[in-house]
């Protein structure tokens, strides 16, 4: 005997609580699934926890910084700490997650999610029916496609590692890899990282990139690009890294392999081709309202869309539109306008709206103000050598098109200028503000 629901939701992460917590509200019938901790990506594998993680890096290297200018002692990052300190987070999410759920009237279940048609679903053994399906389940390391792939491991592991060993391989170059190598080499362990692109953080502004580079350098963690992974072998309790790059092969010796070559939405298991649901490539295909276009019962959410960038307020925000497109009919789009993404390194990196490059594709009529500032209060004050900007405004409209940082405060400084492009502010709206001085933000006005 199955059991009936308006909506059955796959996965507990954000997209699930926010679209869970709407159609409640509006009297629907709603059932949560997952095979893991009820949470989601974020909240236990991901953004807050390696925050938490990143906030002991980051003191650690400001009392460096300002050793010399009344600071002393013996200071170290020491990884039991900083992990310590994210389980006291991390580990009462599930528990408190289920209970939100609980307390809302939302039906919970614990397994693998299998779609055995268009609108049924199987859970280890428990049929649930539902008028729609919503696919929230997030994304999932991408094969590598690699001899010895099983080596290595993945975010969540090594957001888990009970100790930090010596020698440490990154395979990738994005987020993960950025991120993690910056808690890593300043808790004292050596780390390589083998990019398969040109540069790192691809996603972020070629010059900053650059300027950021300098801090990998000074923290010692060794940065190879245009290389290719060919194989992780054991060795001597360790691992062998093969890989080719521009000086030939290259063999890494390390006592840890981290992938962090990109994520893809959580779809394999999920029996899609029983429910009709089209994918290719590994993406749903999905129209501009978050539903297949194959299944008009089944919606996606967040990373498992793949619709806007891969971010928790994306996802919050993609369970908006699908929650009002359930209860309304199909009339709200997402919009992805001014979506701020930072990379947490020491310092931080950021950057919303156009890169320098899209801009010129698309044809537009822009100026560009730029400047590497570590001669500016804000990096002076801080002891911290890189800092600097990029910022692209419209001729025409005078708004501000994209906005590109490095140094310290930027992760929360991106959000002004995120506010400006969503809200079509102008630089001149910006500059007249008033900002608390001496602050990230009171250098705005000088960066446009």
């Amino acid at each position: 005997m199955s059991k009936k629901y308006d909506l059955a939701i796959i996965g507990t992460g954000t997209a699930a609580m926010v679209s869970a917590t709407r159609l409640r509200s509006a009297g629907w019938s709603v059932a949560v699934v997952d095979f893991r901790p009820f949470g989601g990506t974020c909240a236990l594998r991901g953004c807050d926890p390696k925050k938490m993680m990143i906030g002991g890096a980051d003191t650690a290297d400001h009392a460096w910084r300002m050793a010399g200018r009344g600071v002393g002692g013996d200071i170290r990052l020491e990884w039991a700490g900083p992990l310590d300190f994210k389980r006291s987070f991390t580990d009462p999410v599930p528990e408190k997650r289920e209970k939100i759920f609980a307390d809302k009237g939302v039906d919970t279940f614990h397994g693998r999610a299998r779609f055995t048609g268009p609108n049924t679903l199987d859970i280890g053994g428990v049929t649930i029916e539902a008028g729609h399906i919503l696919i929230a389940a997030g994304a999932e390391p991408v094969p590598l496609g690699i001899p010895g792939e099983k080596h290595l491991i993945d975010n969540e592991a090594f957001l888990d590692l009970e100790c930090l060993p010596k020698n440490i391989v990154l395979v990738g170059g994005g987020y993960i890899a950025a991120e993690f190598s910056h808690i890593a080499a300043r808790a004292g362990s050596k780390v390589t990282i083998l990019q398969h692109g040109e540069r790192m953080l691809k996603h972020f502004d070629h010059d900053l990139v650059g300027w950021l580079m300098d801090k990998f350098a000074e923290v010692g963690i060794d940065v190879h690009t245009d290389v290719e992974v060919t194989s992780v072998e054991t060795s001597d309790g360790g691992y062998l890294v093969r890989a080719n790059g521009p000086a030939g092969e290259m063999t890494v010796e390390t006592d840890l392999v981290v992938h962090a070559a990109g994520r893809a939405p959580a779809l394999d298991g999920l029996n899609l081709d029983a429910a009709g649901v089209t994918y290719e490539n590994g993406r749903l295909v999905l129209n501009e309202y978050l539903q297949s276009v194959s299944n008009p019962s089944v919606y996606a959410a967040g990373d498992a869309a793949e619709m806007g960038p891969p971010l928790t307020p994306v996802s919050s925000h993609d369970a908006k539109a699908v929650a009002a497109n359930l209860l309304d009919g199909n009339t709200l789009t997402p919009d992805y306008r001014g979506v701020p993404s930072v990379a947490f390194t020491v310092p931080p990196i950021a950057a919303v709206g156009l890169s320098e490059a899209d801009a010129r594709e698309k044809g537009l009529r822009f100026r560009v103000k730029s400047e590497r500032a570590e001669g500016w209060f804000t990096a002076r004050q801080a002891a911290e050598k890189v800092y600097g900007f990029k910022v692209l405004v419209d001729e025409e409209t005078d708004r501000i098109l994209g906005a590109h940082l490095v140094g310290p405060h930027v992760d929360e400084v991106i959000n002004i200028f995120a506010l400006a492009i969503r809200h079509r502010l102008t630089a001149e709206q910006l500059k007249s503000t008033m900002f608390a001085y001496p602050t990230g933000a009171s250098d705005i006005s000088s960066m446009l």
